[in-house]
């Protein structure tokens, strides 16, 4: 975890303080409750997604850790802390899962010390570092995790911010030809609709990362080398439900996949 002094640009917003600002947080500025508003009055159901974004993590890191044995974890775009974090899914399962939290938001760095206590078998540790960094991350998550066994990566809304899906591809193919066989990939995405396109061009004129919304075929080209697993890419609440799923029958505007190495 770095030691650089906090640099906060409180007049543009943040994705991740708005998406803790829809889990009920209370880690944000004006700006950001302005932002959400004028996104709200276009879609809505936004909070719910951030709900169901944040089940969905859940699951797919029970899943890794339970049926497919992984023990170490790399979470980028990490946002704020909340309940059910990464290591706590995946440390609920199994105590000695290590876990590296990756972001480049200096309100997620105030709270990386939240993220650092895990269970006295595993391990947690914090990267102030962005996605487009590829290889800055694996060196440093290197430090952490060891790449000849299976890791599970998740990229949850986060691969959005990337606006060429070109180089989403290669960031996404580099970061898992770095990882052994038995390796997961999770992502969630959102899809090119009307139901999100409003809130997406509010946003993009806020004056925060822009946003890109894409296809189901290219979300699920990023599988690509893959064995994607059941039900495939599908809505949020849709990826393999349990009984206390929420809004499992919700048309979620968000879709999410989970891929193994082979």
């Amino acid at each position: 975890m770095t030691d650089r002094p906090l640099d906060i640009d409180t007049g543009i917003p943040s994705p991740a303080r708005i998406y803790d600002l829809w889990l009920g947080g209370k880690d944000n500025y004006e700006i950001d409750r302005v932002v959400s508003e004028q996104i709200l009055a276009a879609v809505p159901e936004l909070p719910v997604l951030a709900r169901t974004n944040r089940e969905f993590l859940g699951r797919a890191v029970r899943h890794m850790a339970g049926e497919a044995g992984i023990r170490q974890f790399l979470d980028i775009g990490t946002g704020i802390p909340t309940a059910n974090n990464t290591h706590q899914v995946a440390q609920s399962v199994a105590p000695e899962s290590r876990v590296v939290y990756v972001d480049n938001d200096p309100m997620v760095l105030a709270h990386a010390r939240a993220l650092l206590r895990g269970s006295e078998e595993g391990s947690t540790a914090f990267l102030d570092a962005d996605l487009r960094e590829p290889d800055k991350i694996l060196a440093a998550a290197g430090e952490h995790l060891a790449f000849d066994r299976p890791i599970g990566l998740t990229l949850l809304g986060v691969v959005d911010f990337l606006p060429d899906t070109g180089e989403a591809r290669e960031i996404i193919r580099r970061l898992m030809a770095a990882m052994a066989p038995g390796s997961h990939l999770a992502i969630s995405h959102g899809l090119v609709g009307k139901q999100l396109e409003e809130g997406v061009r509010h946003w993009n004129e806020s004056g925060g990362s822009p946003m890109t919304l894409r296809t189901l075929e290219e979300v699920t080209g990023f599988f690509d080398g893959l064995e994607l697993l059941e039900p495939g890419v599908v809505p949020l609440p849709r990826w393999r439900p349990v009984p206390e799923t929420l809004y499992a029958d919700h048309e979620a505007v968000y879709y999410a996949g989970v891929g193994r190495k082979p």
